[in-house]
């Protein structure tokens, strides 16, 4: 969809934004043994720390990973599959790649496992990967395609049939 670097950035952000304000409250949940409203103001105190580790790990690492490097088009065929099943693959790609890089940083950042680190990340990893996988693919993703559309895809215009000033007999 994007259509040069600075759409690219603009759909990042959007995406990062979408996925990780999620994915706070979802492991502020956990973490609480339930959602509460007071979750969702908890979650905008992490936004700033977390956002900008997902955005910088999306651009400089996972992007490339998952688009240009091929690890989602070796599932697809981008000029035989259709542009869903394409753009399903790289979402998922991006998953599969984004949930266990954040969830390792989440865990060293507030959790503190000290040596418990490499359990403490495969079950943060393994419990948020379902959800984020749900998330990008029914909500997230759609949503900020939406979104993006509306901020850069203009409507074409239908041409009005010219009429003819010679009327035809019959």
């Amino acid at each position: 969809m994007p259509k040069n670097k600075l759409q690219e950035v603009i759909f990042s952000l959007l995406m990062v934004l979408a996925m990780v304000y999620a994915m706070v409250c979802y492991n502020i949940a956990l973490a609480q043994g339930g959602l509460h409203n007071a979750v969702f103001l908890l979650a905008l105190r992490e936004l700033p720390i977390m956002a900008p580790v997902a955005f910088a790990l999306e651009v400089l690492v996972v992007g490339r990973l998952a688009r240009r490097m091929a690890l989602a088009l070796r599932l697809v065929c981008v000029e035989r599959d259709p542009q869903i099943l394409v753009t399903l693959a790289v979402s998922s790609m991006t998953v599969c790649l984004m949930c266990p890089l954040m969830s390792l940083f989440s865990v060293a950042l507030f959790q503190h496992p000290g040596v418990q680190l490499p359990a403490a990340w495969l079950q943060s990893a393994a419990l948020s990967f379902p959800m984020a996988l749900c998330w990008q693919l029914f909500f997230a993703g759609p949503a900020v395609r939406f979104v993006f559309r509306l901020l850069f895809c203009r409507p074409h215009a239908v041409p009005v049939p010219e009429q003819s000033t010679e009327s035809s007999s019959l």
